[in-house]
């Protein structure tokens, strides 16, 4: 029997890590549907039509590092808006879902959406302030140059599009367990989600 576990947020609240471990600690598999539009933006970007790059994704094309630049995710965040790039990867990540003995999927519409009837759904948040800090030390890290003002103006104009989009806005499931990182270190985040998880499993 399979057991899916969906963790949404928005952008640099800590998800994907919190995911990533999550699913180590129980066995799972992984997937950030974040790289799914990532993929599709990139090949955007390179001149591809959204609908038909969407229908034609490969898992192949999320083994890419430069998907995780800021133009690609301004580009991820555009076509995430359009309706039938959604559709598009709905079945890829309802199949992934039930996968093997478990699945999480991070993303900003997987307990709402994609997995509305996943047995855990956590909705992972922080300040956009806080977000913004840990984006641009990631960036810089990368030896990207970018200033703080300019990550905080990013963070905050792509809150309002996931937030307000026609197709999948990006909400907490009424039955999400919220999650707020603002004041917890990664290790303090991932106990507190595998809290969560565990108790559900019980």
């Amino acid at each position: 029997m399979s057991f899916t576990v969906a963790i949404d947020g928005p952008a640099a609240a800590g998800k994907g890590t919190i995911s990533k471990a999550v699913a180590a600690h129980f066995g799972f598999a992984h997937l950030d549907t974040g790289l799914l539009y990532r993929a599709v933006g990139a090949k955007v970007l390179a001149g591809g039509d959204p609908v038909s790059v969407a229908r034609a994704l490969d898992p192949s094309d999320l083994e890419n590092d430069a998907l995780r630049t800021p133009a690609v995710a301004q580009a991820a965040s555009e076509v995430a808006a359009i309706g039938d790039v959604r559709a598009a990867l709905v079945d890829f990540q309802r199949s992934f879902a039930r996968k093997g003995d478990g699945a999480v999927l991070d993303g900003r519409d997987i307990g709402t959406v994609i997995c509305p009837d996943a047995e855990v759904k956590i909705f992972v948040t922080a300040s956009a302030e806080c977000r913004a800090e840990r984006r641009f030390a990631e960036l810089s890290g990368k030896g990207m140059e970018v200033t703080l003002e300019q990550v905080i103006a990013d963070v905050k104009a792509r809150d309002h599009r996931d937030q307000n989009r026609a197709e999948a806005p990006l909400v907490p499931a009424q039955d999400a367990v919220m999650l707020d990182t603002s004041d917890l270190d990664i290790a303090q985040a991932v106990a507190r989600a595998v809290e969560i998880i565990a108790a559900k499993r019980r």
